[in-house]
This record gives structure tokens, sequence and C-alpha cells, in this order.
């Protein structure tokens, strides 16, 4: 087996394990976005990328909706396969149609450059490495985005999905910190 192969299984195995963690938070959640939404609050008017919580993710729509109020609030759309992503402006309420994947995407608006990207994940580890779903959109645009300006990628996460440890590829952008619905983790 290559080292590729190797790392490809155990990613799709701590992708596995993340899915079953996260769907058993879901269940058992509360105020999901308290500690998101207070994050925020201390950075008024900044331009904030969210995202359309599908399945089990936590949800960050209360956090982007307070974040809606001083600054402008995008949500991810994917054009292509291999491509980064674009963030068009959403505002609570708005007309929304299913993008690719089945997330709502708004139907109109303007394509905002977040300084804030709210990262969904599968799971994370306290170095802010992230697994995501392996289509690399996110570490595509974090990277895209790092080369123009300082950007602040925020993980979003229930606590019950942290790992020991995620295996990373070279590509692979790290998280600047994450935040649970029990606070917040610097990476070490």
């Amino acid at each position: 087996m290559s080292a590729h192969t190797g790392l490809a299984a155990r990613k799709k195995a701590a992708r596995e394990a993340a899915f079953l963690r996260r769907e058993l938070a879901h269940r058992s959640a509360g105020a999901q976005a308290e500690h998101l939404i207070r994050w925020l609050s201390e950075r008024p008017g900044e331009t904030v990328a969210g995202y359309m919580p599908m399945r089990s993710e936590i949800d960050p729509l209360p956090a982007m909706a307070a974040a809606a109020k001083t600054g402008r609030v995008g949500v991810p759309v994917i054009e292509a396969a291999g491509r980064p992503l674009r963030f068009r402006e959403w505002t609570p309420g708005c007309a929304l149609e299913k993008g690719h994947f089945g997330a709502d995407v708004p139907v109109a608006g303007d394509w905002v450059v977040p300084r804030i990207v709210i990262v969904p994940l599968v799971a994370f580890d306290r170095h802010g490495h992230r697994l995501g779903y392996g289509g690399g959109f996110y570490d595509r645009t974090l990277e895209l985005l790092r080369k123009a300006s300082p950007v602040a990628a925020v993980g979003f996460a229930f606590a019950a999905q942290e790992a020991e440890e995620i295996p990373i590829e070279e590509t692979d952008q790290p998280l600047d910190l994450i935040i649970t619905e029990s606070g917040i983790v610097v990476p070490s």
C-alpha cells in the first residue's frame, strides 16, 4: 500500500468516526452558536462567510444573522469541482435555491470577499487541523484568500467532533481557531 493510499484510508476511517460523533452531538445540542455570536460581536463590520447547515452540521445561522446587523455576510457557492468557493451575500430571509450538494445558496446578491471564514467540518484537532468532506473546496479557497490578505479561518463544530489527531496533507489549510458549543479552542 502506498503512503498516499494509507493516508486516504486513515482519512476515510477518521471521517466515518467523526460523522457518528457529530450525529450524536447534533441530537442533544442546545444553544449551539452562543460562543460564535460573542466572538463575531467583537469584530463588528467585518465581512464574514458562513454556511448553510446540512444534515447534522452545527448551525451557524444565529451567528450569521447577528453579524449581518453590522457587516456583510456571504455563503459559499460551488461553481465547479476543483475550483475555489465564491461567496454570495446572504441576509436573513433572502430568497434561496438549492446549490451543488443540496446546500442552499442565495438566488441573487453581490459577491463578497470575507475576512472571516466560518468553516464547517467533520472533525478537528487541537493543532488547528480539520477534516472536511474530501472535496478540498475550503482548502483551495483559504489558500487563495490568504494570498490576497489576512483571513481568519474559524472552524465551527460540536465539541464531540474533536479528534486526537487529524491526518493532514500538504495542501490542508489550518484553522486559526475552533469554536464549539462549549467554548473556543485556540490551536497549539
